[in-house]
């Protein structure tokens, strides 16, 4: 049986909830970003993760930007 990772991280700010996924099975893993405003889903996003990501995080290393520009931070004007 290969190695298997699960985590997620919400956060809340105003009206919004950001939920920032990671999960691993065996050697593919992905990483997923979903926004969602009052209840419903305003925005979503997956990205597979590369061979040097999985690699630290099975070594348990912290990956400073693992999600950066996944999720929209920009207001429309």
């Amino acid at each position: 049986m290969g190695f298997t990772y699960s985590n997620v991280q919400h956060v809340m700010t105003g009206g919004k909830r950001i939920a920032r996924k990671v999960n691993i099975s065996g050697t593919k893993g992905y990483k997923s970003v979903t926004v969602k405003k009052h209840g419903k889903t305003h925005h979503a996003k997956r990205v597979p993760l590369t061979k040097d990501e999985i690699h630290h995080i099975k070594n348990g290393k912290f990956i400073p930007g693992l999600f950066n520009g996944m999720h929209k931070t920009q207001r429309r004007r």
